[in-house]
């Protein structure tokens, strides 16, 4: 599986983006889908998940309420929405996939990473 990421950016405070991953290169809709981020200095965090059906989805504390993860199994592509950003959402976020649903475990699968900076 090879994985896409792009719709990262400079965001002011309380403001939104919209991140996308495009997945090829197997059968897409068999693979669940994550969502992570690295801050400078900071371990890769956990974001959202979302399962292949689209029906479970899981999010970090830190983003309920404010991130929305989403798929179209048509367009091979899952979505996270950001809204109500805050410096300390600013990182270089990376998708990710595997066959496995284990939300905040290991994948097999990475994507390049996309910066998405947000400022005071």
């Amino acid at each position: 599986v090879q994985l896409q990421a792009s719709g990262g950016g400079l965001v002011q405070a309380g403001g939104s983006l919209r991140l996308s991953c495009a997945a090829s290169g197997r059968t897409y809709s068999r693979i669940h889908m994550a969502w992570f981020r690295q801050a400078p200095g900071k371990e890769r965090e956990f974001v959202a998940a979302i399962s292949w059906s689209g029906y479970v989805i899981a999010y970090a504390d830190s983003v309920k309420g404010r991130f929305t993860i989403s798929r179209d199994n048509a367009k091979n592509t899952v979505y996270l929405q950001m809204n109500s950003l805050k410096p300390e959402d600013t990182a270089v976020y990376y998708c990710a996939a595997d066959t496995d649903w284990n939300p905040r475990g290991t994948y097999s699968y990475w994507g390049q990473g996309t910066q998405v900076t947000v400022s005071s």
